[in-house]
C-alpha cells in the first residue's frame, strides 16, 4: 500500500469537495490544492471539472465556483475575491486603492476598468472579462493600515485629491460610516498624509 498513487477520481472528488466547502462565489488557483495532489494532477482535475461545467475559468490559471442567479445566470465574482486568490490566502495583505477605493466608500460613481490593490506580496495582473485586476507591490508604510477603514480612506482621498474633498463628501462619509468605526480613525492618523489629518479628526469627532 505504501506509495500508492492517488487515483484521478480521488483527486477530482477531493478538489470538488474543497471547492464546495468554500461555497458559491469562491475563486481559486491550482496552488490552493497542492495538498491534495501534484501540480499536474491538480491541473488535470480542474480541467475535468471545467469540462463538466462544475467550475468556470476566469482567466489563465484562475477559476471560480460561480454563484447562480435564477434570471441572470452565473454571476461575476467580486474583485476582492479574485485579488485574494491571486495573492494567496493568508500569505499577503491587500489594500484597495485608486478609483476603486473611492467607489467603495461612495465618494465616486466611477467604476474603474482597472482595479488596483496594493500588496506586500508579488505584483500580478489578470484580465477577467472587461476588467483588469492589478496587484501592485508597495511600501511597508502603505500596508500598515491594510484591511482597515483608515487604509481605504487614505487611498480614496489620495485618489480624489485635496481640492476635491468637499463638505458634501465629508457629510456622506459621516452618514454612511458608523460612528464607532469613524472614531477608530484617530489610531491610524499618523499613517495619513498631513493634509488628511483634519479630515480624519472631523470624521472621528462628528456626532460624538
Amino acid at each position: 500500500m505504501r506509495g500508492r498513487k492517488k487515483s484521478p477520481q480521488a483527486v477530482d472528488s477531493r478538489i470538488l469537495a474543497a471547492i464546495r466547502k468554500q461555497g458559491r462565489g469562491a475563486v481559486f488557483v491550482p496552488a490552493d490544492f497542492l495538498g491534495i495532489g501534484s501540480r499536474e494532477a491538480v491541473d488535470v482535475a480542474l480541467h475535468r471539472l471545467l469540462r463538466q461545467g462544475l467550475i468556470r475559468r476566469l482567466a489563465r490559471g484562475i477559476y471560480d465556483f460561480p454563484k447562480e442567479h435564477p434570471i441572470l445566470g452565473s454571476l461575476e465574482p467580486s474583485a476582492e475575491a479574485i485579488a485574494r486568490a491571486l495573492a494567496g490566502r493568508d500569505r499577503t495583505r491587500l489594500q484597495p486603492s485608486g478609483a476603486y477605493a473611492a467607489n467603495a466608500l461612495g465618494l465616486s460613481e466611477q467604476v474603474p476598468a482597472r482595479i488596483v490593490f496594493l500588496t506586500d506580496g508579488p505584483a500580478r495582473t489578470v484580465k477577467v472579462g472587461p476588467t483588469t485586476i492589478q496587484l501592485r507591490r508597495t511600501t511597508p508604510k502603505n500596508m500598515e493600515t491594510a484591511g482597515r477603514l483608515s487604509g481605504l480612506l487614505i487611498q480614496a482621498l489620495r485618489e480624489l485629491g485635496q481640492d476635491h474633498v468637499t463638505p458634501s463628501r465629508i457629510a456622506h462619509l459621516t452618514r454612511t460610516i458608523p460612528s464607532g468605526k469613524r472614531r477608530e480613525l484617530l489610531r491610524d492618523i499618523r499613517f495619513a498624509p498631513a493634509w488628511m489629518h483634519p479630515i480624519f479628526r472631523e470624521l472621528a469627532r462628528a456626532d460624538s
